[in-house]
């Protein structure tokens, strides 16, 4: 008896592996491809928190679709009580989405992901109010979301952008651009891609005010120079 017990665990496992590889491809190479900490297949499949939310949320968003009552729903609180994650059934996920780590990642009803999108711990894509309809936010592709940061709102976050660790964003962000600081303040990449499409640093990243203020100084310090010259200039007349 224990043996056959054994038998049909041992056989169920193997039959989840090469279903998930099969169905997850995609997002497997993503973990591969951006946690240097993901050694094999086996350890990516079997103890992966943002992979088995995405499973969850898979099946969930089935049932969603067809209008199959209380299921959906359970599903995402049983996702959120075993993984810390929260997906509502309700959001759509391109392909090649990657949570890491994933602790208090909370994913909105109507939010938007597009492809090859890196979220990182503690990150919300939620609402600003009780409106209906579109009220969280939309992703282009190759965005990466620091951990903590929050997009707030029916925004739409352009492609290749990275959003810095703990940014509060609530305006539209364009493509090829960072967002850093609360509110979140956009600063161009001048077009300017980066090595395979996906940006994973999201703390060391420019800071718009910081270089106004710097600017701001150096024309300050211009003038302050121009104006040193020019009483110099009147004494050497006045001689």
């Amino acid at each position: 008896m224990l043996l056959n017990i054994s038998a049909v665990i041992v056989i169920s496992l193997c039959v989840y592996y090469f279903l998930v590889r099969l169905l997850y491809r995609k997002e497997i190479k993503a973990i591969l491809e951006r946690d240097p900490a993901a050694k094999s297949y086996v350890e990516i499949i079997f103890t992966y928190a943002g992979l088995h939310a995405l499973i969850f949320h898979s099946i969930a968003h089935l049932l969603w679709k067809a209008k199959v009552p209380f299921f959906p729903r359970f599903l995402s609180q049983l996702s959120r009580f075993t993984t810390g994650i929260e997906i509502h059934q309700g959001a759509a996920i391109g392909e090649g989405f990657f949570i890491d780590h994933g602790t208090g990642v909370v994913i909105g009803e109507t939010a938007i992901i597009g492809d090859k999108v890196t979220l990182f711990q503690g990150v919300t894509l939620g609402g600003t109010g009780k409106e209906k309809g579109k009220r969280h936010p939309t992703l282009g592709n190759n965005v990466v979301i620091g951990a903590g940061a929050k997009i707030l709102g029916d925004i739409k976050i352009g492609n290749n952008v990275n959003v810095g660790a703990n940014a509060v964003v609530l305006r539209d962000v364009p493509d090829d651009s960072t967002v850093v600081g609360v509110p979140g303040r956009v600063a161009r990449k001048l077009g300017r891609r980066l090595p395979g499409g996906v940006n994973l640093d999201h703390t060391s990243l420019p800071d718009p005010l910081q270089q106004a203020l710097e600017k701001l100084q150096h024309e300050i310090d211009r003038i302050e120079s121009e104006i040193k010259d020019y009483h110099e200039k009147k004494k050497e007349e006045g001689r």
